[in-house]
């Protein structure tokens, strides 16, 4: 949300993820930059892939992030911005008709295109997120991005639903009131992620970004500058790290450690010797292993999670075709989130998509803290980005207002000082 600092207008994100909660106040620059003033975090504990199983240990764990935050910004938290992420995330792609009554587009027409395509009867308990247009036909013609001021007979609008099951926001949003939080805006976690690290030219040109975090891989794939698919893969970064856990007989958090510190997806030579140090599942006996076999395990695991998406892309590209639609994607692949920073990932994923990928780092954002602007984040900066836009929305409108406002105060000045009547 908004929030005042000697007329500077911050921003607050909250991310509620399976590892780990992370709380972001960012300060809007004048050349539309991010500036990150205020960092809190806390490793999760009351939730599990998105389920809430301890409500006051979230609690708890919120409020710690949210001082942390506080204590650096120097500014009391009231609203934020809050990331969803969830299996029960899902997407339509539907259409509104209307007839051009003025013989002109006009925004009415617009609004009212677009209504007629929420109007889609929905599963029991789901909920539109996000409406998203992509783009409108008007009689004959195809692909107009803005259709304001054309002429026609009737008007078609293209549109990406994205929905989520009703019932799981609500215990969240629940947690944040008792924080004493007011949720401004509830945002899909692919869309943060997208809105964080990709450029309008990638949009444009074709691009997939798979957000690869603890729990979850949040996909999305962008088509000639609109969102054409999205979804939630409920597997990610803690599926390798069970593996890590069950194939060397160790807890969890000591398998996180090492996936985090000798992890990678490329094959060592095949005599390679090198051992690593590891505890067993009790954590009080160490032991070695070769790091050999510890890449055998994350490659595995990885090589599953890429396929999924990739298998979805294939999907997506038949689907398209058999429409007699394009399908590029020339800017490739790009790959975010705390789990895409295992070593060696862009080469491995390109041999797996067959086309160019790139690790996304958030752009369009600064931070005295370096660590910050980092995959892991990505989601996260992503809503402080979001915040931003509707910030400036806000404020192109009412600067909008305030001209129409003195425009008639003029005027009326002038009918007065004239005895015009």
């Amino acid at each position: 949300m908004i929030i005042k600092d000697k007329d500077k207008p911050l921003i607050t994100g909250l991310e509620i993820g399976t590892t780990n909660i992370t709380i972001l106040i960012g300060e809007i620059l004048i050349d539309g930059m991010i500036n990150i003033i205020g960092i809190g975090h806390c490793p999760s504990k009351g939730i599990n892939k998105g389920n809430i199983n301890d409500l006051e240990s979230l609690i708890l764990c919120i409020k710690k992030a949210m001082h942390e935050a506080e204590i650096m910004a120097k500014y009391h938290i009231t609203n934020i911005y809050l990331a969803l992420s969830d299996k029960y995330v899902s997407y339509k792609n539907e259409i509104g008709i209307v007839p051009i009554v003025t013989n002109e587009v006009t925004k009415k027409d617009i609004k009212y295109a677009i209504h007629t395509a929420k109007s889609v009867k929905l599963k029991y308990e789901h909920k539109i997120l996000h409406t998203i247009p992509q783009e409108y036909s008007i009689d004959e013609e195809i692909g107009i991005k803005n259709p304001i001021g054309l002429s026609g007979i009737r008007m078609i609008a293209k549109v990406h639903l994205i929905i989520y099951r009703n019932y799981f926001p609500k215990n969240l949003i629940k947690a944040i009131k008792k924080c004493n939080l007011k949720p401004e805006k509830v945002i899909f976690s692919g869309l943060a992620s997208s809105k964080a690290v990709l450029t309008s030219e990638e949009r444009h040109s074709g691009v997939c970004i798979i957000d690869i975090g603890g729990g979850n891989m949040d996909i999305i794939i962008y088509i000639n500058g609109y969102i054409q698919h999205s979804e939630v893969i409920p597997y990610a970064g803690n599926s390798v790290t069970n593996d890590i856990a069950y194939a060397f007989n160790t807890s969890f958090k000591t398998a996180e450690k090492i996936k985090i510190k000798h992890g990678s997806v490329k094959m060592l030579p095949l005599y390679t010797p090198e051992l690593i140090d590891i505890c067993n599942i009790n954590d009080n006996h160490n032991k070695k292993i070769q790091k050999k076999k510890l890449i055998e395990v994350i490659q595995s695991r990885y090589f599953e999670l890429l396929n999924i998406v990739n298998k979805i892309l294939i999907k997506i590209q038949k689907k398209l075709y058999y429409s007699g639609k394009s399908y590029v994607l020339e800017s490739g692949i790009v790959i975010t989130g705390g789990s895409s920073q295992i070593k060696s990932l862009k080469s491995f994923a390109e041999k797996i998509f067959n086309m160019q990928v790139r690790i996304g780092i958030p752009i369009n954002t600064q931070s005295c803290n370096k660590d910050i602007i980092n995959p892991q984040y990505a989601t996260i900066i992503g809503l402080l980005h979001y915040g931003k836009n509707t910030y400036l929305h806000n404020k192109n409108k009412i600067n909008q207002n305030n001209y129409f406002k003195k425009f008639l105060q003029y005027v009326t000045q002038l009918f007065k000082k004239n005895k015009i009547y």
